[in-house]
């Protein structure tokens, strides 16, 4: 008597399987930096070059950090599913598309950010605002087809390791004290299981220091990111 065998995924071979979940816990952490930079530079008092170089060196950390989070995708997510998938490459190939998008509203921004960070002036105020909200539109287009379609693709199609391996290129790329940064960005809305989950992952040291250095550092950096007044 035959026995019916079925197709293996590589998750189902070694019995793992991503918490693809994360990427929506650190999705929420963009959304909200990404809207709040179109609020804090259109608050900007014009004139107040202090206050714009605040908010220009933010919008500096939050680039990096949205770099490097696509950098991992491009290196490590889109050609282990390409090299999977048939039918469903055309997600993959729209994935890629839109982060091409998203690094030229990036781009957009970059460059208009020196004039309104030396003198704040309004129209340089206004142009660089102008700006972020079509970055944000773009952005969060990308984010919400992203977790729509392309999470339960690499949920079926990855292991955890291979998962893992777009955190470590993360970690490695920047420096460690904004790698900090953007772990307080991403548990900032975090609900108690997600929290558990994201620090469950890294090693006892690396959250003995998130307590100690990273968490307080965070909440220093978010006070003055987003102080109203003078």
């Amino acid at each position: 008597m035959k026995t019916k065998t079925t197709k293996k995924t590589p998750q189902t071979q070694t019995g793992t399987r991503p918490d693809t979940h994360q990427m929506v816990v650190i999705h929420r952490g963009i959304r909200r930096e990404a809207g709040l930079l179109i609020d804090l530079v259109t608050a900007t008092a014009p004139g107040d070059t202090a206050r714009a170089k605040v908010l220009a060196e933010h919008f500096r950390t939050y680039r990096l950090g949205l770099h490097n989070h696509h950098t991992g995708e491009d290196e490590h997510l889109w050609p282990a599913l390409l090299a999977r998938v048939d039918l469903e490459a055309d997600i993959v190939l729209r994935m890629e598309e839109q982060h091409e998008r998203v690094a030229a509203t990036l781009a957009a921004a970059d460059a208009a950010l020196p004039a309104w960070e030396a003198t704040a002036a309004e129209a340089d105020r206004d142009r660089l605002a102008a700006v972020l909200a079509e970055h944000r539109t773009v952005l969060v287009k990308h984010l919400d087809e992203e977790e729509e379609s392309l999470l339960p693709l690499a949920d079926r199609q990855l292991t955890a390791q291979e998962w893992a391996a777009m955190g470590e290129h993360f970690a490695a790329s920047a420096p460690k004290p904004k790698v900090l940064f953007f772990l307080g960005m991403a548990l900032e809305e975090a609900d108690r299981a997600e929290r558990r989950s994201m620090l469950r992952g890294l090693p006892l040291p690396a959250r003995l220091i998130w307590y100690a250095v990273g968490r307080p550092a965070y909440a220093r950096t978010v006070r003055a990111v987003r102080r109203t007044g003078r």
